[in-house]
């Protein structure tokens, strides 16, 4: 496995890595469990509490957002810490919600910080049509001079988007998945994000040095976890490749 860029997980979809001299976060999300009433009508259910409080993991400079509509992927506690974050990257319905620090990039489109480029790039939160729904969703690409590359997939179910990522990327060094096979009663039960096999496969295309899972436990509408994920990858001969737990940084 790659170890070149430690990433720490805290549970849901929320990791942190260092990359170019920045300290990244992915999707906030650090209330204790509780419940929460989505746009679409559907009661989300929180039910273990984060592996760290926000202000024990030191500074953050950018939070990489896949979407702020659905509080598994930002929270109460999620949208408090963006008040003090320099940059928050979302998409532009996002960044228009959100308003402060935070700047929306169309798929495709790119941001430089520092010595970092920050490229969105494409996610569909569900199946085809889902979008008026689930809502717009994205993913990032994190490259730089002499950096090894970063994908964040954000809640993405679509393995063609995968693929179109890879054409224009691959291979990446460090692929940051949201997994979980997330069901609820939209479109009667379809994936909202990968699942298990669909992660392993993600893995492939990407030609994936390592893999660090998010977004597979603590909610109760994710509905495979930590072993389903294990025995896909082990299934696909990438067991080495995967990390599936919180690693301190």
């Amino acid at each position: 496995m790659v170890d070149a860029i430690p990433v720490q997980t805290f549970g849901g979809p929320t990791a942190l890595f260092e990359y170019g001299g920045l300290r990244v976060l992915t999707d906030p999300t650090f209330d204790q469990p509780r419940t929460y009433p989505s746009p679409s009508g559907v009661t989300l259910t929180k039910l273990t509490p984060p592996a760290a409080a926000p202000d024990t993991i030191g500074r953050i400079d950018v939070v990489l957002l896949s979407h702020d509509q659905h509080p598994d992927n930002l929270d109460d506690s999620g949208r408090a810490l963006l008040a003090d974050v320099p940059l928050t990257v979302t998409t532009p319905g996002g960044a228009d919600r959100l308003g402060g620090t935070a700047r929306g990039l169309a798929p495709w489109e790119s941001l430089q910080v520092g010595a970092v480029t920050i490229t969105a790039v494409p996610a569909r939160h569900g199946p085809e049509g889902c979008e008026p729904i689930t809502g717009e969703v994205t993913g990032f690409v994190l490259t730089g001079d002499g950096l090894p590359s970063v994908y964040v997939s954000g809640d993405n179910a679509a393995l063609e988007l995968v693929e179109q990522i890879a054409a224009r990327f691959g291979p990446i060094d460090t692929a940051v998945l949201f997994a979980g096979a997330v069901r609820t009663g939209l479109f009667d039960g379809a994936l909202l994000t990968l699942d298990s096999a669909q992660a392993a496969d993600a893995a492939r295309i990407l030609g994936a040095s390592r893999v660090v899972m998010v977004h597979f436990d603590s909610w109760a509408h994710f509905t495979e976890g930590r072993d389903a994920l294990a025995k896909a990858f082990t299934a696909a001969g990438l067991a080495d490749r995967v990390q599936l737990g919180h690693q301190p940084g």
